[in-house]
């Protein structure tokens, strides 16, 4: 499938310009979210992007994002990877998507378009489980279960401060800042699948406190500081990592809390896990 797309002609400045012409709101809109967020799966890009209130049925709904992803494949918007989640018998809501050569030129003029490569399954893993929360987000944003205020993925998520050892580099998996009701809600969210180690999530963890005792992040929002969300894939993972957490003395009081995929936006809304 890649290697095919790469033997299409090239689209030349004045040809990009036309197929921008021809775009839908839509179709830049799924083209965009799925550039931010690296990969997505169709069932995820259906989810937001093909209401079925929209259509007059579930299934139109599914025909219309077929026929829109093929559209885009085939203008090299999008890349749809040869792995799919589920396998074969999942059909084509199991086919993933990345941004393709010709949806880069169009996001970011001038920029240089790398080549392509099929992501190893524990990327694949990891990246659909951090497009699913945006997803689940917005969806409950939709039906008026909270108000997104902010919602960062990688990189522009990262924060960069000054440590001890000089200049470190936080990277979470997602920034949210959610409105439900009164309140609002600050995350740095992490992505666990349960295959780090628990020194592993630790050192993370450590990393935050020290990103918390810099103070930069409460100087620039008012001496709020995100609370860092864990999110596991089932209970066990999660009593495990809490209690690795409570026990390392390093780790300041409340900065994080630790949820299943299952309870997290629960949790994210203000909820207890």
């Amino acid at each position: 499938m890649v290697s095919a797309c790469r033997l299409r002609p090239y689209v030349s400045a004045k040809g990009l310009e036309q197929l921008r012409e021809r775009l839908s709101g839509r179709d830049m809109a799924i083209v965009g979210q799925v550039a931010d967020l690296r990969l997505m799966s169709a069932r995820q890009i259906e989810a937001i992007h093909f209401s079925a209130s929209e259509h007059e049925s579930v299934q139109a709904a599914a025909r219309a994002r077929q026929r829109v992803l093929g559209r885009l494949v085939r203008d090299r918007l999008l890349i749809r990877l040869e792995r799919r989640i589920g396998g074969v018998r999942a059909g084509s809501v199991g086919f993933v998507f990345a941004v393709g050569p010709v949806g880069y030129r169009l996001l970011v003029a001038g920029g240089h378009v790398r080549r392509f490569q099929e992501p190893t399954s524990r990327f694949l893993d990891h990246t659909l489980a951090t497009a699913q929360l945006i997803v689940d987000v917005t969806i409950a944003s939709r039906r008026g279960l909270l108000d997104i205020l902010v919602c960062q993925a990688e990189p522009r998520c990262h924060r960069e401060f000054s440590g001890l050892s000089g200049r470190r580099l936080l990277r979470p998996d997602a920034f949210l800042a959610l409105g439900v009701g009164a309140f609002e809600w600050r995350w740095f969210c992490e992505i666990d699948r349960g295959s780090e180690s628990v020194p592993v999530i630790l050192r993370k963890c450590r990393l935050y406190a020290d990103y918390y005792q810099s103070g930069q992040e409460q100087a620039k929002h008012g001496g709020a500081f995100p609370t860092v969300c864990w999110i596991v894939p089932d209970t066990r993972r999660a009593e495990r990592l809490r209690q690795a957490i409570e026990h390392d003395r390093h780790l300041p009081d409340r900065l994080f809390k630790v949820t299943t995929s299952g309870q997290a936006l629960t949790v994210l809304m203000g909820g207890q896990p």
